[in-house]
């Protein structure tokens, strides 16, 4: 089966350049111009893959991309004339997985997202090791299949790439694990841009473990070890 890939993007000439070579590469595509537009077709027709440019009507890209995140990890290619650093780290502390630059060239793009898709299947697969377990460590239990955590019986709520670095986590607990490490497991490729996106993936699941945040430790120039108490 073809993977499919959901333009996002409000110039008309540009969805049609970006599905041209959508095209040369032999994947499936649907496009949107308005950001509420995408949020419909992401539902009704669950892509693999997302380009998304963050300055449109309806809703803009990090809206869209917010959305995409309470349900699903599917890749996210931001496609922006946005460059400041801040815009970035918006972009991926909202679940980006990349992100582009206008102008650009085509080409790079569709290696980036051929990249993105490949890798996106050896995380899943790696991920699907770990279908049918239940970690039970006290405090904290995981359900595996149904993708829940609680920690004292409390359901932590966590967004889709969260519960995927948790779990991550919790079955390589007590090794310390590199940013390069988590963002190949968790984020399903090699990382070309700023590893920061760990850092704020971290952050936002120690504030949700709460009491329990200390058990991710934070180890200087190494990357994180998770470790829980009793």
């Amino acid at each position: 089966m073809n993977k499919t890939v959901l333009i996002v993007e409000d110039e008309r000439k540009l969805r049609e350049l970006i599905a041209d070579y959508m095209d040369a590469e032999g994947l499936a595509w649907s496009e949107a111009a308005r950001g509420d537009e995408a949020v419909a077709l992401f539902r009704e027709t669950s892509p693999d893959l997302v380009i998304l440019d963050i300055m449109m009507p309806g809703l803009d890209g990090y809206d869209v991309c917010e959305e995409i995140r309470k349900v699903s990890d599917v890749p996210i290619l931001f496609l922006t004339a946005k460059s400041e650093e801040d815009d970035k780290l918006l972009g991926y502390d909202l679940g980006a997985d990349d992100y582009m630059t206008k102008p650009f060239s085509p080409k790079v793009l569709a290696a980036k997202v051929k990249a993105l898709l490949r890798r996106a299947d050896a995380a899943r697969s790696e991920r699907g090791e770990a279908e049918g377990k239940r970690f039970d460590l006290g405090r904290l239990r995981i359900d595996v299949p149904g993708r829940e955590a609680r920690l004292d019986g409390r359901s932590l709520m966590l967004s889709p790439k969260e519960f995927d670095l948790l779990l991550y986590f919790v079955s390589h607990r007590n090794i310390v694990l590199s940013r390069d490490r988590l963002l190949e497991n968790v984020w399903g490729y090699d990382y070309e841009g700023d590893a920061r996106t760990v850092d704020t993936h971290v952050k936002r699941l120690r504030q949700k473990l709460a009491a329990g945040a200390d058990w991710i430790a934070t180890l200087r120039g190494n990357g994180y070890r998770f470790k829980v108490e009793p």
